[in-house]
């Protein structure tokens, strides 16, 4: 078994951190809702999909 060491040598994977900071969101979402489940807009909203959209056609 491999330990790793302590003195903040710990590697971070942004990409990680992100997607797990996005199920976050969903999961509080989806405990906030009043129906069963969030509507594909509704995770689409949470998920900031709009503005990933408007931020990717202005840089092209």
């Amino acid at each position: 078994m491999h330990v790793a060491p302590v003195g903040g040598t710990a590697v971070q994977d942004h990409v990680a951190l992100a997607e797990i900071e996005l199920c976050g969101e969903l999961i509080i979402a989806a405990s906030a809702a009043r129906e069963d489940r969030l509507s594909l807009e509704d995770i689409d909203e949470v998920l900031r999909v709009a503005e990933e959209r408007e931020r990717d056609a202005g840089g092209a």
